[in-house]
């Protein structure tokens, strides 16, 4: 009898010990399953934020070319002698002489400009198509003041004022 209860005795010992090893590798499996699938949150999340850097980045090149087109409507303030220079070509295609009074900076803080005082003197023609090809150069232009009178000599000359937006510094993008 004491041989079966013996046997009884280990068999019970062996099932408890199976089981407590059977419980400690579940705990440890689960515990690493966890920390597995903490990580895979972790590398879902860069995956996305990379996903929406690079979308971001494309996004960017694309605006790059309409800043670029936007900036080209300004002068830049150390770009005024080149916008001079463009302004007399306009008026030597057109067969007429251009000729800057004055330029300065416009009052308005908020909206940076250039007032630029024009005299234009040819044929009235010449004059005219002048006025038109400044008046709508690709440049953020406004016309605040326009004589047009005849010379003695039978030519005709214009005086304007006009205004060009401008910004501090040509803008260049990396």
């Amino acid at each position: 009898m004491k041989s079966h209860l013996i046997h009884l005795a280990l068999a019970v010992i062996f099932t408890a010990l199976l089981f407590g090893g059977q419980w400690f590798w579940y705990t440890t499996v689960s515990a690493k399953s966890a920390a597995v699938a903490g990580l895979q949150e972790q590398i879902v999340a860069k995956t996305e934020t990379m996903g929406r850097i690079a979308s971001a980045r494309a996004a960017l090149s694309e605006i790059i070319g309409d800043e670029t087109t936007v900036q080209s409507y300004f002068v830049p303030e150390n770009g005024v002698v080149g916008f001079i220079d463009t302004l007399e070509t306009k008026g030597k295609t057109q067969g007429s002489l251009v000729e800057i009074a004055s330029v300065s900076k416009g009052e308005d803080l908020t909206k940076p400009t250039l007032v630029l005082s024009l005299t234009i003197s040819g044929t009235f023609d010449a004059v005219m198509r002048t006025v038109g090809a400044i008046e709508y150069a690709p440049y953020a232009v406004t016309v605040s003041q326009f004589s047009i009178l005849q010379e003695e000599k039978g030519g005709w000359r214009a005086d304007m004022k006009i205004s060009v937006g401008s910004v501090k510094t040509a803008v260049t993008t990396p």
